[in-house]
């Protein structure tokens, strides 16, 4: 069984929000995985793209995160484009990030390009910060 709770990833209504699962199962309380959640937003938030002075989470290059019942993470992530300079360095910057969560025991990051990302997908305040408002 994997535990889920919804997270916005963004301000933007077109995005596909975070998932820490969709159903919160009795191994792992719901406080815990909404804590967990707000941690690990935290963590993710610390992760910059270097050629882009804004994070990784409101940038929208976090697609998916599962949780499942033994604490393991599994984090679906893509670049600004697949010839990214820092392609091989920033799935461990992220699994590096989340591991520093409380409560959580491994980390996995998948690299994904389906579907691609655009600049739709960032926040708000990633617009408001690369000036795209």
């Amino acid at each position: 069984m994997t535990d889920q709770a919804e997270v916005p990833a963004t301000d933007n209504a077109s995005e596909t929000p975070v998932r820490i699962n969709p159903t919160v199962s009795a191994a792992i309380p719901e406080g815990e995985v909404e804590r967990i959640t707000t941690d690990l937003i935290g963590a993710l938030k610390t992760v910059y793209d270097p050629e882009i002075p804004v994070d990784i989470y409101e940038l929208g290059l976090i697609y998916k995160v599962d949780l499942d019942d033994n604490r393991n993470l599994t984090i679906d992530m893509t670049l600004t484009a697949p010839g990214c300079p820092v392609a091989g360095e920033m799935p461990g910057w992220v699994e590096n990030a989340a591991r520093a969560v409380e409560g959580v025991q491994d980390v996995t990051v998948n690299m994904v390009f389906d579907p691609p990302w655009d600049a739709s997908r960032m926040s708000e305040e990633a617009q408001v910060a690369l000036n795209w408002w």
